[in-house]
């Protein structure tokens, strides 16, 4: 069964891609889970934070946004001495913002599902790149949304960040055509 280059590297990142990886998400929690951690990834890789993604749960309280939202700096030194994430205080700090930018959407849109997913009209986008290579690092879409979401306030939002988000949650189906999953989430 042929699958993505990428997701050859290691047991942890062929479980994320062939069980979560590009399958759309309308889950609230879910969905605010993704942009901290793929915050979290920036100058890293992706690995590392799929490695930690359990210790980041229980660090974030499950990514309750509400919880983190209310996050002071005692919890904040605490995640800082966290081994078991990246311990980094701008990504910290900015997970916190991000908690709080959160929930003002979901108070303008309804949802922050809503709101995400507005970007791409709604409906996942369906690539077909023959190779890795040729999958590229941001699109216009993400270019919009990242520049929407630091207006609102959000940070490691970045253009090429938005993209491995709209990625991670299905936004757009960045499976290469050989891959088992791209049929699967074509069909989706």
């Amino acid at each position: 069964m042929s699958k993505c280059i990428w997701a050859l590297a290691s047991a942890n990142e062929e479980q994320y891609h062939d069980h979560e990886w590009g399958v759309p998400l309308h889950d609230d929690r879910q969905l605010f889970e993704f942009l901290v951690l793929e915050g979290a990834q920036a100058g890293l890789s992706w690995r590392t934070i799929l490695d930690k993604r359990e210790a980041y749960r229980q660090a974030f309280d499950q990514f309750e946004a509400e919880k983190i939202a209310a996050y002071d700096q005692k919890i904040i030194n605490a995640l800082l001495a966290n081994p078991g994430i990246v311990r980094n205080r701008l990504k910290i700090q900015a997970a916190v913002a991000n908690a709080r930018a959160f929930l003002e959407v979901q108070q303008v849109f309804g949802s922050f599902d809503a709101y995400i997913w507005r970007f791409i009209g709604g409906a996942p986008k369906q690539n077909a790149w023959q190779t890795h290579a040729q999958i590229p690092a941001f699109s216009d879409e993400s270019v919009k949304m990242s520049r929407d979401l630091q207006k609102r306030g959000f940070k490691f939002v970045g253009k090429t960040i938005c993209y491995a988000y709209m990625q991670a949650v299905g936004m757009v189906n960045d499976h290469t055509i050989d891959c088992f999953r791209y049929a699967q989430l074509n069909k989706a």
